[in-house]
């Protein structure tokens, strides 16, 4: 049997890269979908795939930075889809030239609020299961190929980590706060991934062969590899696991 069948399952950031590949893995796995995303017509797309495939899925237009969006989708799902079991707090930015504001209101406000408003809603209910994304950015400080001229903190390092180790804290302490009520929270650390947001560092061949030399296993992974971790800590074979920070990085970490 599959292993949401039953569930309603909402991820952000559902119109391309890992959420994308995670709204069809769970849809695969028996779940039905809202794909949540500011790219409406990304999040389409994905919803349009579900269905082409005989799957329930919904998109919609969310803005994570909107705590009070957030709350009014989550509800809705409930309302909507009669039940709201799995929840992927999965959208982000790369934080190369965005700057520090707009880099922690998207990676760790955006997640904050899925949690704030998930996890309670989930417990009034009886329990479900949250998933982040945080990366391997929230576990160990990242290592750049040298350039020339060095580019200050703010080059986006500096947020992004912030933003992370802070997405990989509040999984913790959520999963602490929530576990008595029912409601498992674990995180997902991706190593470098193949998808748009990695883009502009795979343009340039050195660079691409620098980060992929920092994955073990010889490669960068594919968002497919991400989504089927998430789709295991979304089922019940993960049922006593919680406040787990899970490096999926072909061994980045391992060091």
């Amino acid at each position: 049997m599959a292993k949401l069948t039953g569930k309603v399952a909402f991820i952000t950031g559902a119109g391309s890269g890992i959420g994308r590949a995670s709204a069809l893995r769970f849809h695969e796995e028996g779940a039905a979908v809202v794909c949540a995303d500011v790219d409406i017509d990304g999040a389409k797309d994905t919803a349009a795939r579900i269905a082409e495939h005989g799957g329930k899925a919904n998109a919609i237009r969310l803005d994570v930075t909107d705590s009070a969006a957030v709350k009014q989708a989550l509800e809705d799902t409930v309302v909507d889809f009669g039940g709201l079991h799995v929840l992927f707090n999965n959208a982000g930015v790369g934080g190369r030239d965005l700057g520090w504001d707009t880099v922690i209101r998207i990676n760790l406000d955006g997640v904050y609020h899925g949690l704030f408003h998930g996890a309670a809603l989930m417990a009034a209910r009886g329990g479900g299961c949250i998933i982040n994304t945080a990366s391997v950015a929230g576990l160990v400080g990242l290592v750049r190929p040298p350039v020339e001229p060095e580019p200050p903190i703010e080059w986006g390092a500096g947020a992004y980590m912030a933003a992370k180790h802070g997405v990989a804290g509040l999984t913790k302490q959520f999963a602490l706060t929530y576990a008595p009520k029912g409601v498992r929270v674990n995180a997902i650390a991706p190593g470098y991934i193949h998808t748009p947001m990695t883009a502009s560092v795979r343009e340039d061949p050195a660079t691409e062969a620098f980060i992929t030399s920092l994955h073990p296993l010889g490669r960068l992974g594919q968002p497919e590899e991400i989504a089927a971790a998430a789709a295991f800590l979304a089922s019940d074979d993960a049922s006593f696991i919680t406040g787990v920070i899970l490096p999926v990085d072909g061994g980045y970490t391992a060091r």
